[in-house]
């Protein structure tokens, strides 16, 4: 019976993780990744994030796709695409002390700044984009905390709530493929990680499926504001 008591803990992480996302549009990594790695470890956790992301992501990207803005994400897309190997490589070269007290304050950091919703420039320079898009790219790689730098990004942009949604669908989808591929070029898709992927696989479904339904019954902001202040005791802890 406790053989399978990380399974289960992996099975309710998920199952949390896709219901916020599902909500939110966000959350997967980040309330994933401030979990997992006490429960299983940095190395697994990562490439198991990014196989759940998959089919989630594909998911909510049909759901919001009329609202979608291609042509304002593609930049993103690309400098993602060099940000993701330098983040993959990283993490297996890195302390895993030292990763995860990083992944701390990449949360914190986040999670202070939409609680605070602090003001920043507009970024209408091209640059922004690409410098986001690479950042993201790094921490997706690493992590498969993408959404910080990309969230940040739009919010300066004026994304619509609708249109917000659909772009970081199609951002994390194209870039969490490109990580899944990166996590099994590197040997990192392990039996471990499939084993754990199955567990998943119906808290997937679950958290999903109670996300969607209840999203038109919450209040949308008063349920991002309690997940952030999760998200900040989530990174604190990572970090200390």
């Amino acid at each position: 019976m406790f053989e399978d008591m990380p399974q289960a803990i992996v099975f309710v992480i998920i199952f949390l993780a896709v219901f916020i996302q599902s909500m939110s549009g966000f959350g997967l990594a980040l309330v994933s990744m401030a979990l997992l790695p006490g429960i299983i470890g940095i190395q697994i956790a990562a490439p198991l994030v990014a196989l759940v992301g998959i089919p989630l992501e594909f998911l909510l990207l049909l759901k919001y796709r009329s609202a979608l803005n291609f042509y304002a994400v593609w930049p993103l897309i690309i400098a993602s695409l060099f940000g993701i190997p330098l983040g993959i490589y990283g993490l297996k070269r890195v302390d895993e002390e030292i990763v995860l007290t990083i992944l701390g304050i990449v949360i914190t950091g986040y999670a202070l700044y939409s609680l605070f919703e602090v003001k920043l420039p507009q970024m209408k320079h091209p640059t922004w984009a690409y410098g986001s898009g690479f950042f993201a790219g790094l921490l997706g790689g690493a992590y498969n905390t993408a959404g910080p730098p990309v969230i940040i990004y739009g919010n300066c942009r004026g994304w619509l709530p609708a249109e917000f949604k659909g772009n970081l669908q199609s951002f994390f989808l194209v870039g969490t493929l490109f990580v899944a591929a990166a996590h099994a070029l590197s040997g990192n898709l392990t039996e471990v990680v499939w084993v754990d992927f199955l567990w998943a696989v119906p808290a997937i479904g679950l958290g999903f499926v109670a996300g969607t339904w209840l999203d038109r019954y919450l209040n949308p902001e008063l349920f991002r504001k309690v997940v952030l202040v999760l998200l900040i005791l989530m990174g604190l802890r990572l970090i200390f």
